[in-house]
């Protein structure tokens, strides 16, 4: 049996090109991987909708290889959302790496804005965001948070597959807690908190490291990078 598609995921706001994706998918190259960093910004960023963007994953874990497929979710911010909620739902998902995931994100947005801006989104339609695919400003239309609302109600995913979470300690955009919360009394899902932010950048070679630990039973092989 051939092993396993890789899918990264990434996050709100970023595309395939971020720098965490570049670097996962350089480091599985390394490794004789061939990890796929997806576009999810579906339909379109400006009319983002989670419903799409767990569509298009569950598409390529068809591409790879239909119902007999079987797939390990690499996701940052939304798309490590992304990945919990497919695992909890595709029975094909066999493990999970989630880095700051964004557990509770309409709440937490909510949050952020005020209730003043929150109303005003409904009222308006749309929300202008700083967007690091373009490095400008681009609208978000409120069908986004109202979709994504609906249809968890606020709940933690439940995933029963090996799962890696790591976590800034220092993240002002998902609170640590949520994390800690997802990971209590699951011997399945390693948490791993680190010292940084949302973004997570001063650990990617951290990460890399606890993925090294994590994905072995999966066939990773140790090599000397030159």
């Amino acid at each position: 049996m051939s092993g396993p598609t890789w899918l990264y995921l990434h996050g709100f706001a970023s595309s395939p090109s971020s720098r965490k994706a570049r670097a996962f998918v350089e480091w599985g190259a390394a490794r004789g991987l061939s990890i796929e960093a997806l576009d999810l910004r579906v339909p379109s960023f400006e009319h983002l909708r989670f419903s799409a963007i767990k569509s298009r994953i569950r598409a390529a874990i068809d591409a790879a290889g239909g119902p007999h497929a079987r797939a390990v979710l690499i996701g940052s911010s939304l798309g490590g959302l992304a990945a919990c909620r497919v695992a909890e739902e595709d029975p094909r998902v066999c493990a999970v790496l989630a880095m700051a995931p964004a557990f509770g994100l309409v709440s937490r947005w909510r949050e952020r804005l005020g209730e003043e801006a929150w109303e005003a989104w409904r009222r308006d339609g749309f929300v202008e965001v700083d967007d690091h695919a373009t490095g400008a400003k681009s609208r978000v239309d409120f069908g986004f948070v109202a979709e994504l609302e609906a249809s968890q109600h606020g709940g933690l995913p439940d995933v029963r597959v090996p799962t890696l979470v790591v976590h800034g300690t220092n993240d002002d955009v998902v609170d640590v807690s949520s994390s800690r919360d997802f990971a209590r009394g699951k011997p399945h899902v390693r948490l791993v908190e680190v010292e940084d932010g949302h973004e997570l950048a001063a650990s990617i070679e951290r990460i890399f490291a606890e993925s090294e630990i994590f994905f072995a039973p999966f066939g990773i092989l140790e090599t000397q990078l030159s």
